[in-house]
């Protein structure tokens, strides 16, 4: 299975997203083509209302331990609320690979 699917469906099942973007930026990176180490996720979920930020990022690592281990190297996280999401304008873009 693609990580990138793999991303969609644990993700989907931990958080029930009412939105979800699985990104894959690792064209942007010194990998070799077709890669999938490098991802931008945006998720959009009730089970953030009255969560930090790093507590939503937990939720998420938690939910994604098994492709870290496999070789996601780097996620970048955008993770909202229903309210925040609706307040949106955009999602920033990913920080810039130093290398």
């Amino acid at each position: 299975m693609l990580i990138a699917q793999s991303i969609k469906d644990k993700l989907g099942a931990a958080l029930s997203p009412t939105h979800l973007e699985i990104i894959n930026e690792s064209h942007k990176h010194r990998v070799p083509k077709d890669a999938e180490t490098h991802f931008k996720v945006v998720v959009v979920s009730e089970a953030f209302v009255g969560k930090r930020l790093i507590g939503r990022h937990r939720a998420i690592n938690e939910a994604l331990s098994d492709e870290f281990a496999a070789g996601l190297h780097s996620l970048s996280m955008y993770t909202y609320t229903p309210e925040e999401w609706a307040e949106l304008a955009e999602v920033p873009d990913s920080p810039k690979c130093t290398s």
